[in-house]
């Protein structure tokens, strides 16, 4: 008996101790579990402190909604941890991840968007047109003169008088000029000066003898030399013809390409264009963006291309000479030139000109070569992008870009990021056929356009064309329905570098004043412009997982307006005013 009911009392200490132990257990459990909930990276309170927070603004984070009230989610505030956004929320919750160490700046309610993204533009030529003879917008031929001899009158003797900007077709009398027009105010000086978009220049006899251009040269290919009726040249060089005198000018020293490059740099963060895909060919140029980089000034994410011509050993040696993971600088893609410009007649057409029916354009290289060409430099793991204006342009760079491709899939090799994408690009692709639209699409080829280039352009686009070709031209919406990833630039110094005004242009397609249109079947929404600007062109330098839109992990690039311009009348976006342009959560630029 008193066995048994010891067994009893044991057991019932067992059941108690057990019971204690389980209890235990439950509430060691419950605040572990509260612990790790409180140190979980979702919530707020956990999380690392932002360096910056950016509060009280409309952000546009280019992410398409859900809600039928918004076509892309818009936000309140931006963390910035290092130089990427750290979260996008409500006020309330970003305040939360503010420390003692966090700066706050208050955006008072503007709009906030991701850093326009350059497609297309020349950083060194824009800079080096302003401390030369700028041109642009000059409205007669006698301005056009006396900017050149008030250059002259400060110039030393013997010196080069360089320039550019000019263009004929805003002048009353549509005329170009002549090496006569200038040798009359050029004083001795031999005088070189660029048409706004580049492809046509003017030379006064002096230049013309340096380069020991005359009566007797030849018509290299893909250019041409102007002559009058007794087969003199008149001064005007088209494309490849100005090379002659290009050789023989004297180059930028140091310190005058910096001052280029920095001005440039400068009218990019004032527009908020805070990554710049850039063609300034010479290496000279690139090895200042390095310097610019080193010493912490490099205000914009800078891809730079390399000419498509030169050997391919040394585009290799200049590809791997900067690494390409630098998200600041690194080399891009290889650009070549199959046509020149509308403007100037010398773009490559299937057909001749409407207003010119002598000439179809100047293509610059034999179909074959090019072939070959772009085959090599494919196969060696370059993405291309093809400067194709014209149709016959543009069917040049589509048929090498097909043959390329096919080779390049039947030897496994790889896209320039490592993977199966190739992105290859044609520059501008103005006049286009519906069949070589299906062709882009096809073979996944961007558009990389400049819609700014058409509020010049539609001026005489329609006389250079004829009605049939005009109504496929610059077809933004056309490509864009066909499923043909857009990128836009401006192509400056050839168009302002103002982004306000591209998406003015692809929104209306009408002139700044509003008076003139152009097939306005082909306009966009501002959304989709936008998105051209933006993730169109981080996809183009396969970087759409670094930039284009505002996401956590993304790099902090934005630009904050004085106006949200989804939302202002297309006349009012044209006045929009750039209030901050960010950088890797870094204000380069801050209006006074």
């Amino acid at each position: 008996m008193m066995s048994a009911i010891r067994f009893g009392r044991s057991r019932v200490k067992v059941q108690v101790v057990s019971a204690f132990l389980l209890v235990y257990v439950v509430v060691l459990f419950r605040v572990q579990a509260s612990a790790q909930s409180a140190a979980s990276p979702g919530t707020p309170e956990s999380k690392p402190k932002a360096d910056v927070i950016f509060v009280h603004a409309n952000v546009y984070t280019g992410v398409p909604a859900t809600s039928q009230f918004s076509s892309i989610l818009r936000e309140e505030a931006i963390a910035v941890r290092g130089d990427r956004i750290q979260a996008v929320g409500k006020n309330v919750e970003i305040e939360k991840l503010k420390g003692p160490q966090t700066m706050v700046v208050d955006l008072g309610g503007h709009f906030v968007m991701p850093g326009f993204n350059d497609a297309h533009l020349h950083l060194a030529d824009a800079g080096l047109q302003r401390l030369n003879v700028d041109l642009t917008g000059v409205k007669t031929l006698d301005e056009f003169r006396n900017r050149v001899l008030a250059k002259v009158e400060a110039a030393k003797p013997g010196d080069w008088i360089l320039g550019g900007g000019w263009d004929e077709t805003i002048w009353p009398v549509k005329t170009l000029p002549s090496r006569w027009d200038l040798d009359e105010v050029s004083g001795g000086h031999p005088v070189f000066l660029d048409r706004v978009d580049g492809h046509l220049a003017v030379a006064n006899t002096r230049a013309l003898q340096l380069a020991s251009v005359t009566i007797a040269s030849k018509d290299p290919q893909g250019g041409m030399i102007d002559r009058d009726e007794n087969g003199q040249p008149t001064g005007i060089l088209r494309d490849t013809a100005q090379h002659a005198v290009r050789v023989v000018l004297p180059q930028p020293n140091y310190e005058k390409r910096r001052k280029a490059i920095e001005a440039a740099l400068a009218d990019l963060a004032e527009h908020g264009v805070t990554s710049a895909q850039d063609y300034s060919p010479e290496w000279e140029n690139f090895q200042i963006y390095e310097e610019i980089e080193k010493d912490g000034k490099l205000t914009a994410r800078i891809s730079a291309w390399l000419p498509f011509d030169e050997p391919i050993e040394d585009l290799k040696k200049k590809r791997d000479s900067h690494p390409q993971t630098d998200l600041m600088l690194r080399t891009g893609m290889l650009k070549a030139f199959m046509d020149g410009s509308l403007g100037g007649h010398t773009a490559a057409l299937l057909e001749p000109y409407a207003d010119d029916p002598k000439t179809s354009g100047l293509p610059r290289y034999e179909a074959a070569k090019l072939n070959e060409m772009t085959k090599e430099r494919v196969l060696a793991g370059f993405q291309l992008g093809f400067h194709a204006i014209g149709d016959k342009g543009v069917q040049m760079a589509l048929d090498a870009f097909a043959e390329a491709e096919k080779a390049a899939k039947e030897a496994k090799v790889k896209g320039a990021n490592g993977g199966d994408d190739f992105r290859l690009r044609i520059e501008h692709a103005q006049v286009t056929t519906p069949a070589q639209i299906a062709r882009f699409k096809e073979l996944k080829v961007i558009a990389s356009m400049q819609p700014g280039h058409l509020l010049t352009d539609m001026r005489w686009a329609q006389d250079r064309l004829g009605p049939k070709r005009a109504a496929t031209s610059y077809a933004w919406a056309a490509l864009l329905n066909k499923g043909v990833t857009l990128a836009f630039g401006t192509d400056y110094p050839v168009e302002s570098v103002s982004p306000f005004r591209g998406l003015y242009a692809a929104v209306t397609r009408k002139s700044e004043n509003g008076k003139q249109e152009y097939y306005l079947e082909q306009k966009l929404t501002m959304d989709q412009a936008i998105a051209a600007y933006t993730t169109g062109s981080a996809l183009a330098g396969f970087e759409e997982k670094e930039k284009g839109k505002l996401v956590p992990g993304m790099l902090a690039d934005f630009v904050v307006l004085d106006r949200d311009v989804t939302a202002a009348s297309a006349e009012k976006v044209l006045a929009t005013k750039v209030l901050r342009t960010v950088v890797g959560g870094k204000t380069v630029w801050e209006v006074k």
